[in-house]
């Protein structure tokens, strides 16, 4: 008995992060999110930032910093809710994570990301672009849970300057523009 009673413990945070997927994909479409890309296609990465595929796919270069958001989620979550259970912080970083993704695919963020960052054609995401960042906060949770905090710090920091060197763009580049936009970053981000 006591052991069916355990199963079903560990059974809810799954079920509720079933409801909170399902929410997402419900608030998306209501959005007017496209399904997958106007293409017809469904690729499993999308290299070029600067191309119309970008966001569109399940993955692309901007899916580095949804693992960003899991470091950072699970650090976070870790020290202000040390005994709540791990599967039970997970969702609080996936509900979080796709509570971004409904307000990023908002009108007022997508405009907001076209007047003041890299993004001049952002469009949105797609469900199935939505989906694989939500995704990519989860594998960085369980690489945070799994590595500790020095070696989360180095992957953060790491991809960071990756990502600056690569697209011109990152997570920390990314919130300064879309809070805070500096002309100056605005035209080194456009290879002016």
């Amino acid at each position: 008995m006591a052991d069916i009673a355990h199963r079903r413990q560990k059974l809810w945070p799954w079920l509720a992060t079933a409801a909170v997927l399902m929410a997402t994909i419900f608030a998306l479409r209501y959005q007017g999110r496209l399904w997958i890309c106007a293409c017809g296609r469904i690729d499993l990465w999308s290299g070029n930032v600067n191309s119309s595929d970008n966001s569109q796919h399940l993955f692309d270069p901007y899916s580095f910093t949804h693992v960003l958001h899991g470091l950072l989620f699970y650090g976070a979550l870790l020290l202000l809710l040390p005994r709540l259970a791990p599967e039970w912080r997970l969702w609080i970083a996936i509900t979080v994570e796709a509570l971004w993704e409904v307000v990023e695919n908002s009108a007022v963020i997508i405009q907001r990301y076209r007047e003041a960052t890299l993004a001049l054609g952002y469009t949105g995401d797609t469900i199935v672009n939505s989906m694989g960042d939500i995704l990519c906060c989860v594998i960085g949770f369980t690489l945070a849970r799994r590595l500790g905090f020095r070696w989360s710090l180095a992957i953060f920091l790491l991809t960071e300057v990756i990502l600056i060197f690569l697209i011109r763009d990152s997570l920390i580049l990314n919130i300064i523009m879309l809070l805070y936009p500096i002309p100056a970053i605005k035209t080194w981000q456009m290879g002016k």
